[in-house]
């Protein structure tokens, strides 16, 4: 009688809307599980069409396109003899799910829908789809016409089942419902479910990754079992980082794991399983036998198939593994590498311009740019095709292999110095150094003609010469001349993004990188369209101390000697004059608070909700060491009204990694991703024949 049961959890790198290359990594993903001797595979949340549609899942395009590539896995003959679960939007009764479907050899056995959507941080779901509330009740799902042409099925079970096999039972969590206080598996657990399969879609946040750990591991520890965690990663066209670390958990341990960031596009996790081992341990916990006597039952779909063999006695099991967790440091190393990578070979440009300032925040752009060439060149020498095939169609180059990380960096990016009679002298050398220890194709130019220019402009039509504070200016005027250099750069930084390629000599043009932190972004400390404006912002999600701990970290992670150099110089914008050479303006100082009060102004106000009052209270005791409850309630006070003066600010932020539980980053109005396959292949072919039925 089989007892082993080998099951595997995929990691997909899916786009949304990419139907043809979500398509393309499914069937590899289920091919991969077959070969490793899987006879279960399930996969990630919303995985044919791609978690980040957002208002699209609205249209009714999307769902019949999931429908499309769901045939397309149906009739695949990678899928015989294997129970396959994969995620997508299905309408039932004109409503929308969120769903798991579940087929095997081209009969669909059940449709899962969500039952516990998620409402909090990046999440929206109810503004998609409906949950299901009919727990423990199935009813008959009117498969579309195309499906029943090929499965025979006028009607599916459609609700809150189980799958019945041969040898086991099988049950489904979506996503939240293992966050959520009633989560599914244990009444799962309690009926006999044995498998228990979520495919989900969370996404990065720094220190966050144990989080998911804990919480698969605890779902089977009190009740027993295994859980099949399947997780998205990468940018799928959102600001959000998909977290991987698939994994298999049995009776309270980690069997195995994907990884948490890599370039892989498709990487699937097995284990093999003793059933027995689950029943065991489940008996042996009495209480929880007493309460399975008179548990509810789960509706029950039957399966004639086992997921074990007959005789499998040689097979080994798994064993518990220790999960091992990046530090904050390697997560912003390897995180925002792993997004800008696939931000730029989707979005068919040719590299990266980043203005250089030689400070932290620059430099910390600059050092995760060259993570992601550390990332590609490790990829391509462990024989990843599709890394070297898109750095190929990156370059325009059919022939090149990357092989040295700094090489690549030439070839991707473009890092330009813009200084003006403001800047010192260290910080373009500190630029320089930095460029040249990264391999970065670096040009220096001066702002100050262009600087001129527009303010003989404004003096021609009025009459006036704004002066600087120091120089016996207003502060508006001040505050104008500092804004006039940063938007400039914002300007000349996308006129040479655009036309650097065209100088030497290559096709395309460059993606604009911002370098503004969160915790400039909570205090509006930066000026509207000025140069933290950008395509993407790989740290806008990042505060200013975690950013100075990757820099330490990066010093000697990439032999950087540089960095030490960027992190003991004082924060500051350079628009101001200097003093006989020497800096006056610093970022701490302008700003009126620390970064490190900062970051903790915007903890209290978007994970604790604190408003001013709140906030007040609870600081005066977290800083009674060393401020007066005076000195508090004025650092509230000014926090606040900056805070608010500058919220304008958001609305125009450049999309950012997102890093942070507390970004200020807005609640946008029209939700769809910012990131498309603009070949738009499967939408554009349903046109075209189409056209030729019209046309016959």
């Amino acid at each position: 009688m089989g007892r082993k049961v080998t099951v595997a959890v995929c990691t997909l790198n899916q786009w949304a809307l990419d139907f043809e290359g979500n398509l393309h990594r499914i069937l590899e993903s289920i091919q991969e599980a077959k070969e490793a001797g899987a006879t279960f595979r399930s996969g990630p949340e919303l995985e044919i069409c791609g978690y980040s549609c957002e208002d699209h899942f609205l249209e009714s395009d999307t769902l019949l396109h999931c429908w499309e590539v769901l045939l397309e896995i149906l009739i695949s003959p990678l899928c015989k003899d294997m129970l396959i679960d994969v995620g997508m939007p299905v309408m039932h009764r004109n409503a929308t799910y969120n769903c798991r479907v579940i087929f095997l050899n081209r009969k669909i056995l059940l449709i899962r829908p969500k039952m516990l959507l998620c409402e909090d941080g990046n999440y929206r779901e109810t503004r998609w789809f409906s949950p299901w509330r009919k727990t423990r009740q199935i009813e008959d799902f009117y498969l579309p016409r195309m499906i029943q042409a090929y499965t025979g099925q006028p009607v599916v079970p459609f609700g809150d089942g189980v799958i019945a096999t041969k040898d086991t039972c099988i049950g489904f969590e979506i996503c939240e419902e293992l966050w959520n206080p009633q989560s599914s598996h244990i009444p799962l657990g309690l009926d006999g479910v044995e498998l228990i399969s979520n495919g989900s879609g969370s996404y990065m946040e720094l220190r966050k990754a144990y989080i998911t750990v804990d919480l698969v591991k605890s779902a089977t520890m009190k009740g027993g079992g295994c859980y099949m965690f399947s997780n998205l990663r990468g940018c799928d066209g959102q600001r959000v980082y998909f977290n991987g670390c698939s994994c298999i958990a049995v009776n309270g341990a980690i069997l195995n794991r994907g990884q948490q960031f890599s370039l892989q596009d498709v990487e699937v996790t097995v284990a093999t399983i003793d059933l027995e081992d689950i029943r065991t341990y489940r008996n042996a916990i009495r209480s929880r036998s007493h309460l399975s006597g008179d548990s509810p039952s789960y509706p029950r779909i039957a399966a004639d198939f086992a997921l074990s063999l007959e005789k499998d006695v040689a097979v080994p099991t798994y064993i518990p593994i220790e999960w091992k967790y990046h530090t904050p440091q390697q997560e912003i190393e390897l995180g925002p590498a792993c997004w800008l990578w696939d931000y730029l070979r989707r979005s068919g440009q040719g590299g990266f311009f980043l203005p250089l300032s030689g400070g932290v925040d620059s430099s910390s752009t600059a050092c995760i740019v060259f993570s992601m060439c550390n990332l590609v060149v490790n990829a391509v020498n462990a024989g990843d095709c599709q890394v070297l095939a898109d750095v190929r169609k990156i370059l325009c180059d059919g022939v090149y292999t990357p092989r040295d990380p700094r090489e690549l960096c030439n070839r991707l990016f473009v890092t330009c110095y813009m200084g003006s009679e403001n800047s010192s002298a260290e910080t373009k050398a500190r630029a320089a150094s930095l460029a040249e220890q990264i391999g970065s194709y670096h040009i220096n130019i001066s702002i100050d003609v262009a600087v001129t220019a527009v303010l003989g402009i404004f003096t021609s039509v009025t009459g006036l010469v704004p002066k600087f504070g120091s120089r016996g200016g207003s502060a508006r005027e001040s505050l104008a001349l500092q804004n006039i250099q940063a938007r400039l750069r914002m300007v000349l930084a996308y006129l040479f993004a655009q036309l650097m390629l065209w100088v030497r000599n290559r096709s395309g043009g460059l993606l604009v990188l911002g370098s503004a932190n969160v915790d400039e972004a909570l205090r509006g400390y930066m000026t509207k369209y000025d140069c933290s404006s950008a395509d993407i912002n790989p740290i806008g999600g990042i505060s200013k101390t975690d950013l100075r701990s990757f820099l330490s970290y990066a010093k000697t992670r990439f032999e950087l000697p540089i960095l030490g150099d960027i992190l003991s110089a004082p924060p500051t914008a350079e628009l101001e004059p200097l003093s006989d050479g020497k800096l006056i303006q610093t970022d701490e100082q302008d700003m009126g608070m620390t970064y490190a009060e900062l970051s903790e102004f915007g903890r209290l106000r978007k994970q604790n909700f604190c408003g001013p009052y709140s906030m007040f209270c609870k600081l005066i005791h977290t800083w009674s060491s060393f401020c007066t409850p005076e000195q508090v309630a004025e650092k509230v006070k000014h926090f606040f009204r900056c805070y608010a003066i500058n919220r304008h600010k958001m609305t125009v932020l450049t999309p950012s990694y997102h890093a942070e539980s507390y970004s200020p980053d807005d609640n946008r109005f029209d939700h769809r991703p910012f990131l498309y396959n603009a070949k738009w292949t499967w939408q554009f072919r349903a046109i075209d024949e189409q056209l030729i039925l019209i046309l016959v």
